[in-house]
Order: C-alpha cells, then sequence, then structure tokens
C-alpha cells in the first residue's frame, strides 16, 4: 500500500497558481522524463473556465470552444432557416375567419375591388382577401392546391398561407407585408410631383424582383400543375422599404378561384335581347370556339390597359397574357404614366384615348432595331421617361429596357417572349444600371442646380 501511494505521489502534478493581470494560471510540473502532450478539449460547463490556460513542459494553450460555438451558431441558422420556409397550409374554419375580421366590420385594407381586411389570425398578422369561386371545389381539390401554392417559396411573391370558402366566397389568407403597391408609389394623387421612387436603380430593382417572381409562377412551382397569375397589374405589387424590393400579390387567386382551370375555363356572357338573359350558368364550357356573333356580349374580370388582345376577345388568362400585363407594367414603370389614358380633343370634341403602349412604341419607332437609341431617339426618350427621375438615368439601358417591354405587348401571344427568357435580359440591364450607378455617385443627400442664380 504504502509503495503505490508513493508512487501515485510520484506523478502527481503539483499545482500553482499566480496571479497576472487578473488572469488565473494554473501550471502542471511532470517529470521531465516522460513529457506529455496536452490534453484534448473537454466539453466546458463553466463559461469562466475558457480563460484558464494550461502549460506543460514549456508550452501552453487555451480551452477551445469554437467547437460549442460552433455547435451554437449551426441551430440559430438552422432555426432562422426553418422560420424562413413555408408552412403547411391551414383551411381556416369560417368562424375563425369571422372572428379575425369582427365579422367583416373591420375596416377595409385596401381601396381594390376585391374586399379586403387586415387582422390578426393565428397569432400572425395577415390580410384576407374575398374572391368570387367560378366554379364549385371540392374540399380535396382544394387542399391539394393549397399544397402547391403554399409551399412555393419565393422572396418575390407573398406568401398564402390558407382559405377559407363559404357559400359561393373563397377567403385566401395572406402574409401582412409592410409597404404600399406600385400604383400609389408612381402616382399620389395628393402630391403628384413626389415619389418615393426617385432613383433609376430603385425602379430597375422593381423590374427585376417582378421579373423572377413571375418566372417563379410559371416555371417553377412544381409538379404538373401550369400555373398563371391573371391579375399582373401595378396595384398587385408591393413596394417594400428600404431596399425598394418588390413583391407580387394574389398568387393562387386564379387557381383557387377557378378562373384558370385547363379543363373547364368559363366565360361570363350576358347578351341582352330584350328581357332574356344568358348567366354565367349558361355560358359555353369552350369559349375558345365561340363565334364572332355569340362573343359580342363578352364580360370577364380584367383591368383596362393590362389585358392583352387575345384575353379581350375569349376571356383565357395564359402566361403569354401575364407577359403581356408585364410589359406594360414595365413602361408604366419608365414612363409614371397610367396605362391608359383619356384626352379630350378640341377639334373632335371628343375624348380619345391613348396607352402607354402607345407612347412608348412612338419613342422608339425609329431606333432601326439597334437599341442603342440615337440622338432623336435619346430626346423623345428623355421627354418621355418620368421627369421625377430628373434626367438621371442611363439612357441605352433605358432604351434596351423600353423594346423589352414593347416586345412584352406584342400583339401576336406567340411572338412574345418567355418569363425566363425577360428574366436574362432585364438581369444584364440590371447589371449594366449598376456600373452606370457606381460612375456617376448620384448624391442622395444634396441638390444642385446649374441655373443662373
Amino acid at each position: 500500500m504504502c509503495k503505490t501511494k508513493m508512487a501515485v505521489n510520484a506523478t502527481e502534478p503539483k499545482l500553482t497558481r499566480s496571479r497576472n493581470s487578473g488572469t488565473t494560471r494554473t501550471s502542471i510540473n511532470t517529470p521531465s522524463s516522460k513529457p506529455q502532450s496536452p490534453r484534448p478539449s473537454a466539453p466546458i460547463s463553466d463559461p469562466s473556465s475558457s480563460n484558464v490556460d494550461y502549460s506543460s513542459t514549456g508550452s501552453s494553450y487555451k480551452l477551445d470552444t469554437s467547437r460549442a460555438t460552433t455547435s451554437f451558431s449551426s441551430r440559430t441558422s438552422l432555426s432562422s432557416l426553418r422560420d424562413s420556409l413555408p408552412e403547411n397550409p391551414y383551411i381556416y374554419d369560417f368562424a375563425e375567419i369571422r372572428s379575425a375580421t369582427n365579422n367583416f366590420l373591420a375596416k377595409r385594407h385596401s381601396s381594390s375591388s376585391s374586399p379586403s381586411w387586415r387582422c390578426t389570425l393565428r397569432d400572425k398578422d395577415v390580410v384576407v382577401f374575398q374572391r368570387k369561386i367560378r366554379r364549385s371545389i371540392e374540399t380535396s381539390e382544394l387542399k391539394q392546391r393549397l399544397s402547391v401554392i403554399c409551399w412555393s417559396h419565393s422572396k418575390s411573391i407573398i406568401k398564402l398561407l390558407g382559405a377559407s370558402i363559404s357559400g359561393d366566397h373563397i377567403y385566401l389568407v395572406y402574409d401582412f407585408v409592410n409597404g404600399a403597391n406600385l400604383s400609389d408609389c408612381l402616382r399620389n394623387p395628393r402630391n403628384p410631383n413626389f415619389t418615393v421612387l426617385s432613383g433609376w436603380m430603385s425602379r430597375m430593382q422593381i423590374a427585376a424582383d417582378l421579373a423572377q417572381g413571375l418566372d417563379y409562377i410559371h416555371n417553377n412551382t412544381g409538379l404538373s400543375m401550369s400555373f398563371v397569375h391573371k391579375h399582373v397589374k401595378s396595384s398587385s405589387i408591393i413596394v417594400t422599404e428600404p431596399l425598394f424590393n418588390a413583391k407580387i400579390c394574389h398568387f393562387g387567386a386564379a387557381e383557387l378561384c377557378g378562373e384558370t382551370a385547363i379543363e373547364q375555363r368559363e366565360v361570363k356572357i350576358v347578351e341582352r335581347t330584350g328581357s332574356d338573359e344568358i348567366t354565367e350558368e349558361d355560358a359555353p364550357r369552350t369559349p375558345s370556339k365561340l363565334k364572332r356573333s355569340d362573343s359580342r356580349g363578352l364580360q370577364f374580370e380584367g383591368v383596362t390597359g393590362y389585358m392583352s388582345p387575345e384575353f379581350q376577345s375569349t376571356g383565357i388568362a395564359t402566361q403569354k397574357s401575364d407577359v403581356f400585363a408585364f410589359g406594360v407594367v414595365i413602361l408604366e414603370l419608365l414612363s409614371g404614366e397610367e396605362p391608359v389614358k383619356f384626352r379630350f380633343d378640341r377639334r373632335s370634341g371628343d375624348y380619345k384615348k391613348r396607352s402607354v403602349i402607345d407612347t412608348a412604341r412612338d419613342v422608339v419607332e425609329d431606333d432601326g432595331g439597334g437599341g442603342g437609341g440615337g440622338e432623336a431617339v435619346e430626346g423623345r426618350l428623355r421627354r418621355w421617361v418620368d421627369k421625377r427621375l430628373k434626367d438621371s438615368f442611363p439612357v441605352e439601358v433605358a432604351v434596351k429596357l423600353t423594346r423589352v417591354a414593347l416586345d412584352c405587348v406584342h400583339v401576336d401571344p406567340d411572338k412574345r417572349p418567355t418569363m425566363r427568357r425577360v428574366v436574362g435580359k432585364i438581369s444584364k440591364l440590371y447589371l449594366e444600371s449598376e456600373v452606370w450607378s457606381k460612375k456617376v455617385k448620384v448624391p442622395v443627400d444634396i441638390s444642385v442646380s446649374l441655373g443662373p442664380r
């Protein structure tokens, strides 16, 4: 027993403590005949022990806490990623919708044609839209479509959380995004000379976000369903601060309301002959086969200025009609004008219709297809582009973007580009705009006047 005890004491380290600059140092003295390598780091239970240094045979090292830090940061990043992913779609009970909107007596969220309310639903800040169902949808079909739409995830699309059906109406619940719609940002009736989009890069950012979001809807929402937005317009695009990103509203509304079902397209026909009226229930299921005499009273949901010619004649919303509406929004973004204007003609004494498409074509009609613009084109473009940009924009890029938008609004749908192709073109123009912005270095906090004092 004594020998064993002495052997243990011979190898027992001698601990000495010293305080230097408030740091506690523990020295371990071992026999020089058997040098020991530093012991590996152990899990730390006391955070203060991370300041303790161990020295052995003239070398010292500290306890390494990087492994614990890495583990903690990994858990944090995974948690943030999990929060950013879309959740399972909700089939809300109609009583929840009524309770959240105070029996639909709460203040309307916007002045759009579809009634909407901002409220709190299941501890989330949401916006509820009421839309009419164009055709009956079974609960199983609704769940299937919701599972595809709600699991779609893009930073340029406002997320759909769920839906509820009551009678002939469907209530779509979207995540609330703080911002203003593009129409109000471009045209404020209270202050027409002011816009928050006073810089060229802010408008290019919106154009790029809108193109990417619409391309995602057309090509990346997955499975065998071909999605169409149908409601592309400036009032359906939310602009967020401070980076002026654009987010598309009403994604999935057309599919969930039965407006774009390929197997059963419906067009509301109203043909008045005396007191007789053909209602929606009596409308033919294949409006593309309608004769000219049968289409005199075609009526369907659409916004003047954004509807493509084939959509006006058939009432069928397609991806090509979305591309047409996208082109109108880009021209609207460039000029700051409404899609359609009516001006009084003194000579004829009547109002004449003038669209932003017509004015854009007048600007680049003598371009010759070069895309770079000539002196005449440059002068017309500077007079046509929104004056609130203060003539500070890359002219060549503006001409190219105008031509891209005009390609999107081509009369022949087969000659319009796909959104995948449009995204590629606008991305290049965005990079060219960034190069121009770095060269110009436009001041944002001061104003410069070159006029006489």
